[in-house]
């Protein structure tokens, strides 16, 4: 993944005054860690007339899936289809926009501490991206850099130079040339239409995007013709943070318009009377649903069988209706974070005695977890092979027979409601399977009549009339003692 920034000078303001705005000295070749690989600054030519600084970013593919999300939500396509052997090292997206940030963080502020005129100085500038995604061809290249005053070169990248008959790809060579730009101008630029033109994030996208969007937008976005566009890819399509933005750059416009600060036109309500609740979040409506079911069964010893880092057991020990709690994972990692959230090392003796925590894989039949009066499996099945799914059931409904059973899982009907998952997607990287309410519903009927136990479904989250809800849980509850359908 490569990048090069080129300007020209003369005797008066020779072109190396580029090292005093990038931080780096041209006579060095210098290398950064990132949590992606090594990004390299190295200037191919430098002297008074003509100064060029190149970012060479090569990308750890094996971190990049290990940290990245893979082909679950938010996850860069790519990754989806190769997880291991993709475009990522070589064509420029959101690893590139991050890398510039990092390693010419005080340059994209317009800082120098050595030379303090520098940065407002405009320049000559020339920027060569010799591979660069763009989903939407030249046209949108254009579209998103002339109207910032660019002069744009998209050059299409043939599939195959030898076998021209298969067309163009999606990559474009860019070349982006200006006579009087700034260079904390054209950084800004590029974080930000690098992963737009590319329509895809390394990372998950937080709220906190909205802020970095604004600040690397301020002077340009609110008024550029494409800020729909711009802001939608950038927050990845995410409803909530896209409206969020666009409020924003909307009272940005306003006050530029009216020549005054954005806090004078944004005063109608005082922040100390919102009263605007957020929406609960689904993991902990999971929680409460489970809680609530397992009350209403009477269960005072509880298993939560793939536990992952405990919530759930922190949730069930703040109610002394239980007075066993025991959290089983296959991860010696998920187990170790769990114990550190719980405070066993801390936490007094009679607390203590009421929850354990050990390893254990759900594929095998495991005489630790039998005699307990409810089991509970939530968002675990989806993360089996679909052939080892009848292991798990007979270790858990067919070995250990806890009078009540309780499984979580998608419903993967509910998908087309999140805005920022691309259609075709599970909601997580490691997820395997996703179920409809029917899937779910005769795989869960199957399994409580050859084990002997009533079942009966519940939705959690809304439940949309169109959709259903975005988790569904089924209430497995013992009604034929093991013995008696041997017989």
């Amino acid at each position: 993944m490569f990048l090069t920034i080129t300007t020209t000078g003369t005797p008066e303001r020779p072109a190396t005054d580029l090292g005093y705005l990038l931080h780096k000295h041209p006579e060095k070749a210098q290398a950064f860690s990132t949590s992606y690989g090594t990004a390299h600054v190295l200037y191919p030519e430098a002297d008074a007339g003509r100064c060029t600084a190149a970012l060479l970013l090569e990308v750890d593919a094996v971190a990049l899936v290990r940290r990245g999300k893979g082909k679950g939500r938010g996850g860069a396509p790519d990754a989806a289809l190769a997880q291991y052997v993709n475009d990522r090292p070589y064509a420029a997206s959101s690893l590139l926009a991050v890398a510039l940030s990092n390693v010419f963080s005080s340059a994209m502020k317009g800082v120098c501490n050595a030379r303090p005129e520098l940065p407002a100085v405009p320049r000559p500038l020339r920027i060569e991206v010799p591979a660069l995604p763009a989903r939407g061809g030249p046209g949108l290249v254009r579209r998103l850099f002339e109207p910032l005053g660019w002069t744009v070169t998209a050059e299409p990248v043939p599939l195959d130079t030898e076998f021209p008959q298969w067309g163009d790809s999606r990559y474009v060579r860019l070349e982006l040339e200006s006579v009087d730009r700034t260079l904390a101008e054209a950084l800004r630029h590029l974080y930000v239409l690098l992963p737009v033109l590319d329509d895809a994030k390394h990372y998950w996208v937080a709220p906190d995007e909205v802020d970095k969007l604004l600040r690397a937008g301020e002077g340009w976005l609110p008024g550029h013709p494409e800020q729909k566009l711009i802001t939608s890819r950038y927050l990845a399509r995410r409803w909530s943070l896209t409206r969020a933005a666009t409020e924003r750059l909307e009272l940005v416009r306003l006050a530029e318009t009216d020549d005054s600060e954005v806090e004078e036109i944004d005063n109608a309500v005082e922040a100390e009377t919102e009263t605007e609740e957020r929406p609960t979040p689904l993991a902990v409506q999971r929680r409460e649903a489970v809680t609530a079911a397992l009350k209403a069964s009477g269960a005072a010893r509880v298993l939560d069988l793939g536990c992952g880092q405990g919530q759930l057991v922190q949730t069930l020990l703040k109610d002394p209706a239980f007075s066993e709690i025991v959290g089983v994972d296959v991860s010696m990692r998920a187990l170790t974070i769990a114990s550190r959230r719980l405070k066993l090392d801390r936490m007094g003796e009679r607390q203590a005695a009421r929850v354990k925590l050990f390893q254990g894989s759900l594929a095998y039949t495991d005489q630790r977890i039998k005699g307990y009066d409810a089991a509970v499996l939530s968002e675990v099945i989806e993360h089996l092979d679909l052939p080892r799914l009848p292991a798990l059931e007979y270790a858990v409904f067919g070995s250990a027979r806890p009078r009540t059973v309780l499984v979580t899982t998608p419903n993967v009907e509910y998908n087309v409601r999140w805005e920022s998952l691309p259609a075709g997607h599970v909601r997580h990287g490691d997820h395997r399977f996703e179920w409809t309410r029917a899937e779910f519903r005769a795989w869960a009927e199957a399994v409580s009549e050859r084990h002997g136990y009533g079942v009966e479904f519940v939705p959690v989250g809304p439940d949309d009339p169109e959709v259903g809800p975005p988790t569904q849980m089924a209430v497995f509850t013992l009604t034929t003692p093991k013995e008696a359908k041997a017989a």
